[in-house]
């Protein structure tokens, strides 16, 4: 097997690179289809060479004297699609082979870029809360301070605008944030909006940031890389790394965001609540709203794993109201109750229409779904088919968001945590850290800004839910 190709390739209209036995060139041969191919690996922004580099700490570090390859060696990349079938990865003389689109592998490097003494790390944490947090806040700290001996690092408060506003910073340091992943929130604050590019960066520069560490979610990374784009256009030496969060889980690439697997254990025990209720009382119909403006994963995901729902509605897949409410009332007949889980992106079309506000971060403000749906299923067995009925609605929303990481999520942070810090460390700069595949990679900010990930309708995973609940296509 010859894997062809390092470096960025695009290859148009259906052309892939061909690798010729003889002195291993590659050359471009047609391929059938017309779709765009990208191959290779997406390589992530250095700072500037300033001509000098330190060895890594870590190579001092006694932890680590009995750990074997543990740096990662430039090269070192992670394929995207691991589906690939054999014939296209295989290399003959004449012979088509594809080039894979990669990632460069996260992980230490054995040589950096910044003399610790001379580092300025500064962490802010933007948007709406989430699980994990605190974690992310504590292990940036704990890298910085334990494996690459920084000094100085600042959690800067309350979102984008704390990083120009009046209110001090806080000084960072691991033993004062040793019990903090205990706690839901974040202890730094966080605010949505705000966003003011040329204040943030001349405070940036005027407090000697040269380390930035931005949480966030699709919103903020689009401010992430702003702040990249213009610290590089002013030829200032600063590293930004931006650690995906978003509870939602509708960031691209990333196998998953911090925080998704905690929500998903919490907003299964709103439902197993719900189904009690349902259970408990004749003619009962539970309606329970879950998180999900865009992107249906956690409804899902709560839904397949609770395995006591009978409707699952999601922002991909649209309703019909009045089909709806017949399968409704069909399985009030058969099982004397019905469990509907929605996320609340879903159904927009009805309630939507109606709100016509943007929050400070201009997303569009949702129109109450759950709600909603309680309403007109009172009144479609009240008024319609006269029948008594029982609704209970719950929006466990606040109580998903502002719990402490379970150990799952907590380990991720650690993860994410640890691999942004390297990477600033070794010199990348306007990347986010993420797994693809189950492994850790530095995914440049440009691959991820704008995109939207989102539960697609027709894969194994969305028959998966279809046949768990037994709904119809509505």
């Amino acid at each position: 097997f010859i894997w062809v190709g390092l470096g960025k390739h695009y290859v148009k209209n259906g052309r892939v690179e061909v690798c010729d036995r003889k002195g291993g060139v590659c050359r471009s041969q047609g391929l059938d289809g017309d779709k765009d191919f990208e191959g290779g690996v997406m390589r992530v922004k250095r700072l500037p060479d300033s001509g000098v580099s330190y060895p890594s700490p870590l190579l001092e570090n006694p932890v680590y004297d009995k750990v074997h390859e543990y740096f990662v060696e430039e090269g070192d990349a992670v394929v995207v699609n691991t589906v690939i079938n054999e014939r296209d990865l295989v290399c003959r003389e004449g012979e088509t082979a594809l080039v894979p689109k990669m990632f460069e592998r996260a992980g230490p490097r054995d040589r950096v870029v910044f003399d610790a003494d001379q580092v300025h790390a500064a962490i802010v944490s933007c948007g709406g809360v989430c699980p994990g947090i605190n974690t992310i806040i504590k292990e940036i700290t704990r890298a910085l301070e334990r494996q690459y001996h920084v000094k100085r690092i600042s959690g800067v408060p309350k979102g984008y605008r704390g990083i120009y506003g009046e209110a001090p910073w806080m000084k960072l340091s691991y033993d004062d944030l040793a019990e903090s992943h205990r706690l839901g929130g974040t202890l730094l604050g966080t605010s949505r909006g705000g966003f003011d590019l040329d204040r943030i960066v001349n405070n940036i520069n005027k407090q000697g940031v040269n380390q930035l560490y931005i949480i966030g979610g699709d919103g903020t990374v689009r401010g992430a890389q702003a702040i990249a784009d213009e610290v590089e256009r002013r030829g200032m030496r600063v590293a930004v790394s931006h650690i995906p969060k978003t509870i939602d889980n509708d960031l691209v690439v990333i196998d998953k965001s911090f925080g998704f697997d905690t929500a998903v254990e919490e907003a299964q025990r709103a439902i197993y609540a719900a189904n009690v209720e349902v259970k408990s009382f004749p003619n009962a119909v539970g309606i329970v709203k879950l998180m999900g403006r865009s992107s249906g994963f956690i409804a899902m995901n709560a839904t397949l794993s609770s395995g006591c729902v009978d409707c699952c509605l999601i922002p991909e897949s649209p309703f019909d109201l009045d089909k709806l409410l017949e399968f409704i009332r069909e399985k009030i007949s058969t099982q004397n109750h019905c469990l509907v889980v929605v996320a609340e992106g879903a159904g927009q079309d009805y309630v939507g229409e109606f709100v016509k506000l943007r929050d400070a971060s201009g997303n569009r403000l949702l129109g109450d779904i759950g709600l909603f749906l309680s309403t007109k299923v009172k009144e479609y067995f009240e008024d319609v088919i006269q029948q008594e009925v029982t609704v209970k609605y719950i929006d466990p929303t606040y109580m998903v968001r502002a719990i402490p990481a379970n150990a799952s999520d907590n380990l991720y942070c650690t993860l994410l945590s640890h691999a942004a810090v390297h990477g600033v460390n070794a010199g990348f700069t306007a990347f986010m850290t993420g797994p693809v595949n189950g492994k850790q990679c530095y995914i440049p900010l440009s691959e991820v800004v704008g995109k939207r990930n989102a539960v697609d309708t027709r894969t194994k995973a969305y028959a998966r839910l279809i046949s768990s609940t037994g709904q119809p296509s509505f």
